[in-house]
C-alpha cells in the first residue's frame, strides 16, 4: 500500500503503518494535551494507542496464521487509523476454512481480554467499569475493555469486517458462493447506512466507518461475481493472440516505437523462443527518465515474472494478478509463448460474456411468451 512504512515483520509477513495513522496520533496528542497540558498524560495517551494497535496487529496475525494453515500466504499487514488490514493472497474456497480464518482474529482479542481480566483479578486492581472512560482509568483495564469492543465490533455482519465473512461462510455452506456473498454484502451496506445516519447525529468517526464498510462490501460482491464469471473458462479463450515482443538486445527506442504504435502496454522479452523477461510500460517510463534511448531492454526488463499455462482457468489467472502486482501475464503452451492475458481484456471478456448471456435470456423470454 502506498504511503506506508515498514515497522517490522513476523513469520515473513511485513507489518506496515500507513501515513494517515499519524493523523490519529496527532489527534490523541491534541486531545490529551488540551485536557490538562500534561506531558505525562499525553505520553500515556499515545502509549495506550500504541498498545491498542499492538492488539490490532495480533488480531491480524490471527487471520494470517490461520490462513497459512490452509496454504494461503499473507502479503502484508497495514495499520490504518480505523484498524488493521491483512492482505491475504486469496480467501479460502472452502466455506469452513473461511469461517475459521475469519474467527481467528477476534479469537486473539478474546484471549487478550481474558488474560488481562485474570491479571486484574489476581492483582485486585480492577475498578468499577462506571469509573472508566476513553482517557482515564487503569491502563490494563481500559485495554481489556477495548479488546472486548474489538471483538463485538468486528463480529458485526458487515463486509469487510470479520462478521461479514463469518456470515458469508455460514450462508455458503447451504447456497451458491456468489449468492451468499451478495446477501452478506447487502446486509453490510445496510449497516453502513445505519453507521452513516448515526454519524450525522453522534460520533462523526462513524461516517468514516460507514464509508469503509460500504466500499468494502461493494468490492467483495464485485470480486465474487468476477470469480464466478471466470470459473471453468480456459485462459486460451480470452487471451490476446495479436501481440508484439522484444528481444533482450533491443533498445529502449524500439520499445517506445512499439508502445506508441498500438494499445499494448507490456511486452514479453524473448531469447529465441524462451520468455526471459517482461518490459512493462511503468518500467519503461522509469528507465526513460534515467537512461538514454540506446540502452538495452535486458537492462530494465523484469526477470522475475508470473506466467500462465494456456490450459489453466481464467479464475487462476485472475488470482495471479492479485499477487504479482502486474497487469499482463504471458501465456505458455509447452514452454512456448502463445498469447497474453491482461486485466483489461479479462474485464472485456466478462463484459462481452455478460452481454451475450443477457441477450440469450431475453430471447428465451420472448420465445417463452
Amino acid at each position: 500500500m502506498k504511503w506506508s512504512w515498514r515497522i517490522g515483520s513476523f513469520r515473513g509477513i511485513g507489518v506496515y503503518v500507513h501515513a494517515t495513522f499519524l493523523i490519529l496520533i496527532g489527534f490523541v496528542v491534541l486531545s490529551h494535551w488540551s485536557q490538562g497540558h500534561s506531558l505525562e498524560g499525553t505520553l500515556a495517551g499515545v502509549g495506550f494507542i500504541v498498545a491498542l494497535f499492538a492488539c490490532v496487529v495480533a488480531h491480524e496475525f490471527g487471520h494470517a496464521l490461520m490462513a497459512a494453515k490452509y496454504g494461503i500466504k499473507t502479503r502484508d499487514i497495514t495499520l490504518l487509523p480505523i484498524g488493521g488490514v491483512a492482505r491475504l493472497e486469496r480467501m479460502p474456497d472452502d466455506p469452513r476454512q473461511e469461517l475459521w480464518v475469519a474467527l481467528a482474529g477476534p479469537a486473539v482479542n478474546v484471549v487478550i481480554a481474558v488474560v488481562l481480566f485474570a491479571l486484574l483479578e489476581f492483582t485486585a486492581t480492577r475498578t468499577p467499569f462506571s469509573q472508566l472512560s476513553v482517557t482515564s482509568g487503569p491502563f490494563l483495564q481500559r485495554l481489556m475493555v477495548v479488546n472486548v469492543f474489538l471483538v463485538v465490533f468486528n463480529m458485526l455482519p458487515a463486509f469487510p469486517m470479520d462478521g461479514g465473512r463469518v456470515l458469508r461462510a455460514i450462508l455458503a455452506t447451504g447456497m451458491e458462493y456468489t449468492r451468499a456473498t451478495h446477501i452478506a454484502a447487502t446486509i453490510g451496506q445496510a449497516m453502513a447506512l445505519l453507521f452513516g445516519f448515526a454519524g450525522f447525529f453522534g460520533n462523526p468517526f462513524l461516517l468514516f466507518i460507514a464509508l469503509f464498510v460500504w466500499i468494502g462490501a461493494a468490492q467483495e460482491a464485485s470480486m465474487a461475481q468476477m470469480k464466478s464469471a471466470l470459473s471453468g473458462i480456459p485462459v486460451a479463450r480470452a487471451m490476446l493472440t495479436d501481440f508484439r515482443t522484444l528481444s533482450p538486445q533491443d533498445t529502449l527506442h524500439r520499445a517506445v516505437e512499439l508502445l506508441l504504435s498500438g494499445s499494448q502496454h507490456d511486452f514479453p522479452v524473448l531469447d529465441g523462443e524462451r520468455v526471459v523477461g517482461v518490459l512493462t510500460r511503468a518500467d519503461l517510463l522509469v528507465a526513460l527518465a534515467q537512461r538514454d534511448l540506446d540502452s538495452r531492454v535486458e537492462d530494465v526488463m523484469r526477470r522475475e515474472f508470473e506466467t500462465v499455462d494456456a490450459a489453466e482457468m481464467l479464475e487462476t489467472a485472475f488470482r495471479r494478478f492479485q499477487t504479482c502486482h502486474c497487469e499482463t501475464l504471458p501465456i505458455l503452451r509447452g514452454g512456448a509463448l502463445v498469447g497474453l492475458v491482461s486485466l483489461d481484456n479479462v474485464g472485456e471478456f466478462v463484459a462481452i460474456r455478460a452481454a451475450v448471456e443477457s441477450a440469450k435470456a431475453g430471447r428465451r423470454k420472448v420465445v417463452g411468451a
